[in-house]
């Protein structure tokens, strides 16, 4: 059995490098403007996982792995994703923007929601990271003032942990490097209980 430690630790082998590559080739000539929701987004993945089917398999014996041993191909799976990753496959990472996206019902939607904070992410903004009471993680967008974000403005480290209260809103934002529009949940309000 494959363990995700030893996954980070081996190079990529020859049959492992060419599925990669032959993915981001699939990926990066998919029609963006079909790609419209988290569900078309999965599923032009998938469909481009699954047309590398036979090489799967000499994937999985270049790895060693029992096809059967169904964990060890799902680690054999998200190691070709990390693969993706770290080359900078540019429509990986449109697909897994789009993929992120939380599903919304009717337009603009908006709500409160309570968990701890597990970490405050820097990319081409700031998102607060929390995990609810189904240990879920949940991203929510810090774009602009908000009631409490002077809070926030200076060293966080504190508040990891603690028990924090959003209210957010959709929005529907650029986001540069995947050149694309994405709706993301936008703070509107953050309380610290």
């Amino acid at each position: 059995m494959i363990t995700p430690l030893l996954w980070a630790q081996t190079a990529p082998g020859p049959k492992e490098q060419q599925i990669t590559d032959n993915i981001c080739d699939c990926i990066s000539r998919l029609d963006y403007s079909k790609v419209t929701n988290k569900q078309t987004a999965e599923k032009a993945f998938m469909d481009c996982f699954a047309s590398q089917g036979s090489m799967i398999l000499d994937v999985a014996n270049e790895r060693n792995v029992e096809i059967t041993d169904q964990p060890a191909m799902r680690a054999l799976g998200v190691g070709i994703g990390k693969n993706l990753m770290q080359q900078n496959c540019e429509g990986f990472m449109k697909l897994s923007m789009a993929m992120a996206q939380t599903e919304t019902a009717g337009d603009i939607g908006s709500g409160v929601i309570e968990g701890r904070l597990k970490r405050i992410e820097t990319k081409d903004f700031n998102y607060f990271v929390i995990t609810d009471n189904s240990n879920k993680e949940k991203s929510f967008i810090w774009l602009r003032q908000f009631a409490g974000s002077d809070e926030f403005m200076g060293n966080t480290k504190n508040y990891i942990g603690k028990t924090v209260r959003i209210s957010w809103q959709d929005i529907e934002v650029f986001v540069p490097s995947a050149k694309n529009y994405y709706n993301l949940k936008e703070v509107t309000e953050l309380q610290v209980l």
